[in-house]
């Protein structure tokens, strides 16, 4: 897909982190771009820099993420680009037993079911929603009539202790990718998922040095956090590559994470 300024793109997450990076790289490109994100003065100061248009948006409820859809293409147009990058975590164990008084609890289900909710059922959502989007628009030049990526974690294939939850939402994101492809071949839509790594994003930003030099040594090469652009950067080739088509790819510096 040739990326210009007769191209417009939807980044959920977009107010910060992976999200941001991606939207800085389409967006100079000259590609129109709508931040999708619950964070309103971040999204908006971002929208307002590239030339963009801010949406808050809920992932998890069908109003807000209609609303943001409705209200983003009607400020840049049908996005023939989806970027998903909204997305959180926990850390709780399946069941344990507490130190001080050998209490045993196990996982609630109401936050098993959040994380579910926002990381795989929310990206579903924006999925089907702009595919159909994308399917009133005629083929570019290329053939193509949109490209979509979707951001999963090594998670999902080298879950943490604690990390039942957020390893099944991703573990979900990378299932999925196949299949929708397939959904969505013969309307010349394509998808794709990145697996990142340990990255430097505003989730690490408040540990301590010692945690995020220990996370960056545990990186096989190079022995650093990874940069929100090389994540853009990747997003942008599955976009602009033709043949890039149901794939999930990890993007970790050969990372393979221990249990805890």
């Amino acid at each position: 897909m040739k990326l210009d300024s007769t191209v417009s793109a939807v980044v959920t997450g977009g107010a910060s982190g992976l999200g941001a990076a991606t939207a800085r790289a389409l967006a100079a490109k000259g590609v129109k771009v709508a931040i999708f994100d619950l964070q309103e003065e971040k999204g908006k100061a971002i929208a307002e820099e590239l030339g963009g248009v801010f949406c808050e948006c809920n992932v998890t409820d069908d109003a807000s993420v209609d609303a943001a859809f409705a209200k983003a293409r009607a400020a840049i147009g049908q996005e023939r680009i989806l970027v998903n990058c909204a997305g959180t975590g926990n850390a709780i164990k399946t069941a344990s037993r507490s130190k001080e008084d050998g209490s045993i609890r196990h996982f609630p289900l109401d936050a098993f079911n959040w994380i579910i909710q926002i990381n795989l059922v929310g990206t579903f959502r924006c999925i089907a929603k702009s595919a159909a989007g994308m399917m009133t628009l005629d083929p570019m030049a290329d053939g193509e009539r949109g490209a979509i990526v979707n951001t999963a974690s090594v998670a999902a294939e080298d879950g943490q202790i604690g990390q039942a939850a957020y390893s099944a939402s991703k573990g979900g994101v990378v299932g999925m990718t196949l299949p929708v492809a397939r959904d969505l071949a013969s309307e010349n839509i394509r998808v794709n998922t990145i697996l990142p790594g340990i990255f430097d994003t505003p989730l690490l930003g408040a540990a301590p040095q010692n945690v995020r030099d220990a996370l960056a040594a545990s990186v096989l090469n190079p022995k650093r956090l990874g940069n929100p652009d090389e994540y853009a950067t990747l997003a942008l080739c599955m976009i602009e590559n033709g043949y890039f088509n149901g794939e999930d790819v990890r993007l970790d510096g050969g990372i393979r994470m221990a249990p805890r």
